[in-house]
């Protein structure tokens, strides 16, 4: 069963702009966010990793527009 894609593309919107800050210099705690929305992803998408779940969502969303 895969999330609603509302919540996927929120979910890879908020990945997006944390990553985004972080490679900016903006630092999280450890066991930040960020890592929360990885393993969301990972775990919604059957993947392992970010490059795959971000993979299949966009797949996904592109099948719903």
């Amino acid at each position: 069963m895969m999330a609603h894609p509302d919540v996927l593309a929120r979910l890879v919107e908020e990945y997006e702009t944390r990553s985004a800050l972080r490679d900016a210099g903006h630092e999280e705690p450890a066991g930040s966010r960020v890592e929360d929305v990885v393993y969301t992803l990972c775990v919604t998408t059957g993947t392992r990793d970010i490059d795959a779940a971000l993979a299949v969502v966009r797949e996904r969303l592109a099948m719903v527009v």
